[in-house]
């Protein structure tokens, strides 16, 4: 669960840039990097709807704690 859930933040550092709540393309290529990874990281055990569940609450998370490319939670990480 730790490898994904480096890889996840690799991944969002890249595809967070300017603005990037106010962008469309911006917020569809997070949610598709966080489906990615959480299908290829997640426990098969996870049924359809959990594993969307699990995803809609991380990009809420990410959304939420993630304003700007360089701010919030995670910047220093």
């Amino acid at each position: 669960m730790k490898k994904v859930a480096r890889e996840l933040l690799a991944k969002l550092k890249q595809l967070l840039v300017l603005d990037w709540r106010h962008k469309a393309a911006a917020c569809s290529s997070l949610k598709l990097a966080i489906e990615d990874t959480l299908d290829s990281g997640l426990p098969r055990a996870y049924t359809p709807e959990i594993y969307r569940a699990k995803c809609a609450a991380l990009f809420e998370h990410v959304y939420e704690s993630y304003p700007e490319r360089d701010a919030g939670v995670y910047a220093g990480h």
